[in-house]
């Protein structure tokens, strides 16, 4: 297996409530790519992750509160989704902060199903072509996002995706699309 992304490493915003696959299954694509990754939530400890959002999954431990994280120490960003993670991340500051700054870099963030919510907080999609959960997608329209329906949509450092089912191609296309660091993406 190729090591693109030894080297790297990826800060992957989450907390209670995170769909498990959609945190777990991009990250054992990025560790199989060689690049390393930190947890960071909104609290030290575990966070609570859950399966189609209702049905308990366990716990992830979390490697740094995001208060204490600095953009400079990540090469690239991953936002899972789950209804309940995003929408309690869009409502801390310090989170919103975090992904305004990191896309303010020009590296690769990429955002799946309900992850794409933290762009719209931070307003950074205005002008930019995503995907997302349906639900989400209203929101994205007005924030100034052109909204498509793919599976996996790159538009210059965003790469975003529309939910588990499409995880296969996100996972591919993100250890793609995070390669790439160090060159500046525009827009």
């Amino acid at each position: 297996m190729a090591r693109e992304l030894q080297g790297r490493k990826v800060a992957i915003l989450a907390t209670d409530g995170v769909e498990r696959v959609e945190l777990v299954m991009p990250r054992g694509a990025l560790y199989g790519a060689g690049a390393q990754s930190d947890l960071i939530s909104l609290h030290p400890g575990e966070i609570q992750a859950r399966q189609f959002d209702l049905i308990s999954a366990g716990t992830l431990a979390v490697d740094r509160v995001v208060t204490d994280a600095k953009v400079d120490d990540y090469d690239a960003l991953l936002i899972p989704g789950g209804t309940v993670n995003p929408d309690n991340m869009r409502i801390n500051q310090a989170a919103v902060k975090f992904v305004k700054d990191f896309v303010a870099t020009g590296k690769p963030v990429a955002a799946i199903c309900h992850g794409p919510w933290m762009l719209v907080e931070a307003d950074v999609v205005r002008g930019r072509r995503v995907t997302s959960w349906p639900s989400v997608r209203t929101d994205l329209r007005n924030a100034g996002a052109q909204v498509v329906d793919e599976e996996v949509c790159i538009d210059g450092q965003f790469t975003t995706s529309r939910s588990p089912a499409d995880l296969p191609a996100f996972c591919a296309a993100i250890v793609e699309q995070f390669a790439k660091v160090g060159q500046r993406v525009p827009g």
